[in-house]
């Protein structure tokens, strides 16, 4: 069974943590279910970046990203060549690393 390593995270999760996960879970889904209060302004539909991450370990073991979001990560806060939206990084077989970054960029706005 994989293994997700989240780094500190000043707000989040300031002593980082390391999850158990099943092999097709989303990055996000494993974040909630541990507590950890991972933005995500469209409810997981991939239409924001707030609930972008930094993948440091494991990233080629990730599933593959659609054209949608690519052109999402585009308006993430502090993108990096390794970041995933965390609502469609699905987990493999191999365990990864991930870092939070400390800001988002939040573009849903209610009325």
């Amino acid at each position: 069974m994989p293994k997700i390593f989240f780094l500190p995270h000043k707000l989040l999760l300031p002593k980082g943590g390391c999850f158990e996960c099943k092999e097709g879970e989303t990055i996000l889904n494993v974040a909630l279910k541990n507590n950890i209060k991972l933005e995500h302004a469209c409810e997981k539909s991939c239409a924001c970046s707030t609930c972008h991450c930094i993948i440091r370990k494991g990233f080629l073991s990730l599933s593959g990203w659609s054209e949608k979001e690519e052109d999402v990560l585009d308006k993430a806060w502090g993108l990096e060549s390794t970041s995933r939206l965390s609502c469609q990084a699905i987990i493999g077989n191999i365990d990864i690393e991930v870092q939070i970054p400390l800001y988002n960029t939040n573009y849903i706005i209610e009325n």
